[in-house]
This record gives C-alpha cells, structure tokens and sequence, in this order.
C-alpha cells in the first residue's frame, strides 16, 4: 500500500471515529486547467472534460439563467467558487464528509401545525459538524505538519454537492442535492481542502435513472429540468433566504407554500432511496417538541425577544424574526383566515 493511501485510509478512519457517517477523497486535476469565461452553455459540460471545467459551467448557466434569485453572494467571484486553488492555493485533495440526520418521527399534520424541514429540527448542524471538522483538520496536520487546510459546512465558496460525487459520497440527483445509497436523502455535507495529495475515491454514479418522482413531487415547478433548480421558484429558498413581506410574493406561489414555514423537504421525502434510510445517532439532530409540532397560530404572535429564545442554536434563525413571521402568516392564510399580528 502506497503512503498516500495509507495517509487516506488514517484520515477516512478518524472521520469515522469522529463521528461522521460518510467520508470520502476528491484530487483535483494536474496540472490544473485553466478556467476561462465562456458564453452561457445549453447544457451541462460533458462528463469527460475536467471536474473544475464542468463546475464552471454548471454554475455559469445557473447564473445566467438568473435562478440564484437574491443569493448575490452565489455570483460574487464565481471562477472562485468553481476551482478550490483559487480559494486555497497549491490545493491538490478535498476530504469530503457527510452526516446522516434521518431521524425516525412524524412531523404534526393537524390544521393548526406548520412545517420544517427535518434538518432544522434539532441543533444548528453547522457548530457541532464544523467542530468535528477541524478536529479532523488537526488530526491531518498531526500526519502532514506542513500540510495547508481549509474547511467549510455549508458556507465556504465550494461547490460541495458536485465534490461529494467526486468523492463518491453520493450523486447529485434530478433534484439537486445529494442521493446516497446508504443515506438516501439524508446526509449534510463538509470538507476539508488540503494542498496534501491523497488517492482518491471513485466517483459516485448517477443512479436516477428515468426516476422523475422528485420533479413531480415539487409544489412550485422549481425544478425545471432535470439537475437544475431555480430558486427563485424553491420553497426552502422562499422561506429561508428571501427577505420579501407577504404580498411581495405572487399569490400563486403563496399558495404553494402551504404550511411550511422553514424549508421544504418534498423532493427529498419521495426517493425511492430513502428505503434504505436508517435513523441517527446524532442527538444534535433530534427533533425539538415544537420544531416537530409547529403551532401557527402561537408562533403568529412572538416578539422578536421570544423568537432569539425559542431558536437559540437553531438554524431557524436563518431567515430572521421578520422572514420566519411572514412564514406563519402565509402558512395561517393558506389554512384559516389571517390572524392579526397585534
């Protein structure tokens, strides 16, 4: 066994130890190509060109199409955010990990209960996932002392889906995010970037096959085609990340929403891969009674002092007092008739 895969295997042992229910190495290309700035594509680079060539691509259509909505951030630097040497120089692997947080429950579906998207039941998976990270970080540098890092959950300028498929975690599926045939749809992403070269895993095949379950299964069309999204359309996105009052939304999309008030987990619920989906041992990820029974009309009424209380290590701060009220108000509408905010 070479040292490189014996350095891997040590590093694929410690996520494990840590915690982490998937790991996986991405190398990138050598010698890198260098990445121009084409025209808008029709469709998705060929799978055979480089893995930093067909990430531009996705990502320029995406952005040309206009579907990152009011995500600015997304189209800030995009060759950066296309090619982890830009974000760490001299990068030559990505370790790629993921977390299981299927939990077992049934969320409320009586007519007063709102929904949230089960990885916002329990604790924000970005302090617990983003300790352990860099615990495997030092571990790396216990092994490689000179070795350069950098690591993200979630938040850095990496791509991290297309990367988890290098890596063989798991495929992008039709609905954008990561299917796992262990984890089916389940599993939140990090990495690690390190200038260290470490041999690989084989990438992940696309197992969607003529499945169009996800496609059929969202409320608002926001999946336009096969493996892209537009967020504009996406209720997580309306939910989560758009800063708009109530009527700056079009009716027909209000509509849509229905009772969810934090995220959307539709396209995830129906793949057929979540058969072999096995609940988590994490107990960051188990449901709070009030994430998993959402009362709207109680929540309709809370100040912002008691929404910084009741979120506190949540991700359901994400969209702030005023986005998560609006949400309960649409969810309200779309139930019962409006109840006063006073």
């Amino acid at each position: 066994m070479s040292p490189r895969s014996i350095l891997a295997n040590q590093i694929k042992e410690e996520a494990r130890r840590l915690g982490f229910d998937a790991v996986g190495i991405a190398r990138l290309p050598t010698p890198l190509p260098t990445i121009r700035f084409p025209p808008a594509q029709s469709t998705i680079p060929n799978a055979d060109e480089s893995i930093t060539w067909r990430l531009w691509g996705r990502l320029k259509k995406w952005l040309d199409l206009r579907f990152h909505g009011t995500m600015e951030w997304m189209a800030k630097d995009p060759k950066r955010r296309a090619d982890p040497a830009e974000v760490l120089p001299g990068c030559q692997s990505l370790v790629v990990v993921g977390m299981n947080y299927y939990t077992d429950h049934t969320p409320d579906e009586s007519k007063a209960a709102g929904r949230i998207a089960r990885y916002a039941w329990g604790k924000d998976y970005h302090g617990f996932m983003k300790d352990r990270l860099r615990q495997l970080e030092n571990f790396l540098h216990s092994l490689v002392p000179d070795a350069q890092t950098k690591s993200y959950v979630d938040t850095g300028p990496i791509m991290e889906k297309p990367w988890a498929q290098e890596a063989g975690i798991g495929w992008i599926g039709k609905h954008t995010n990561i299917v796992s045939t262990d984890f089916g749809s389940w599993l939140l992403l990090g990495e690690i970037l390190t200038t260290v070269p470490l041999d690989c895993d084989e990438p992940a095949l696309d197992l969607c096959g003529t499945c169009s379950l996800c496609i059929q299964a969202c409320p608002t069309g926001a999946i336009v085609e096969p493996y892209l999204l537009d967020a504009e359309r996406c209720i997580s996105y309306l939910t989560i990340e758009y800063r708009g009052g109530v009527n700056d939304l079009p009716a027909e999309l209000r509509k849509k929403i229905g009772n969810r008030i934090f995220g959307c987990d539709d396209c995830l619920d129906i793949c057929p891969f979540n058969i072999n989906a096995k609940p988590t041992f994490e107990p960051g990820f188990q449901p709070l009674p009030w994430t998993l029974h959402p009362q709207l009309p109680a929540l309709a009424n809370l100040t912002k002092d008691e929404f910084q209380s009741l979120t506190k290590g949540s991700p359901l701060r994400r969209p702030k007092h005023e986005g998560f009220i609006r949400n309960v108000q649409i969810g309200l509408d779309n139930r019962a008739p409006r109840v006063p905010l006073s």
